[in-house]
């Protein structure tokens, strides 16, 4: 299938409504045709994987595109380059958190991006290093529970960072690591009651939401289970 036949079928089933409320919630409206994730994915295994189809979708810069661009690249291909190439393009948290969850997690070295981009100052960038962190903690079953706990001392270090989008991944990691197993969940909880100590703003809001979910019943129910 051609670059140019795909940016075609996306455009014909542009949705400006749908485009109006993505922009309702925080979702960067421009090239952007409002195409549901359930549509991208149906086309996705139409097409199977294509790493060079892939790269065309992403140069595009049309928004669905280059969540379809997420959806069939082969994690296998992805070099470091390309990672940090998309990540510097990331311009809205949905297609920073798709391709975190359909590809960089699936990389082998998406453990040191996370800790790597977490760092950073860029908004969108900072996001994807605890997306990946989220992402890995909810997918990668095999990964012993020290890699987390690497992960937790990088959370509590960004928790001051008062930017909507990334004290909302910073919260989304914490949370997918304690609700992991019933040893990371102490840990995570531990995390967020020393965030809660710091008495920053953000860190008040993240650990409090964290703390609500990873010491409900629901939860504690689940691990012990």
């Amino acid at each position: 299938m051609e670059c140019e036949d795909i940016l075609e079928r996306l455009k014909s089933l542009a949705n400006p409504e749908a485009v109006a409320g993505m922009a309702r919630f925080g979702i960067n409206p421009e090239n952007t045709y409002g195409i549901s994730i359930p549509v991208l994915r149906k086309m996705a295994r139409e097409i199977g994987r294509d790493h060079a189809l892939a790269q065309e979708l992403w140069s595009s810069g049309v928004h669905e595109a280059r969540i379809l661009a997420s959806m069939i690249d082969d994690p296998r291909l992805v070099s470091e380059e390309q990672m940090d190439r998309w990540a510097a393009d990331f311009d809205s948290w949905d297609v920073c958190d798709q391709c975190c969850g359909n590809l960089f997690d699936k990389t082998d070295i998406a453990y040191r991006k996370a800790v790597e981009w977490a760092a950073r100052d860029e908004e969108f960038v900072k996001r994807a290093g605890f997306a990946l962190m989220a992402w890995l903690a909810f997918h990668d079953k095999r990964a012993p529970d020290e890699a987390f706990l690497e992960f937790l001392p990088v959370i509590k270090r960004e928790s001051v960072d008062g930017r909507n989008f990334v004290k909302k991944a910073v919260n989304w990691a914490l949370r997918h690591i304690g609700k992991r197993n019933a040893a990371l969940n102490i840990m995570a909880i531990r995390a967020a009651k020393e965030i809660q100590e710091t008495g920053s703003k953000p860190g008040r809001w993240i650990a409090a939401d964290a703390l609500r979910e990873l010491a409900s019943d629901k939860v504690q129910e689940r691990l012990r289970a």
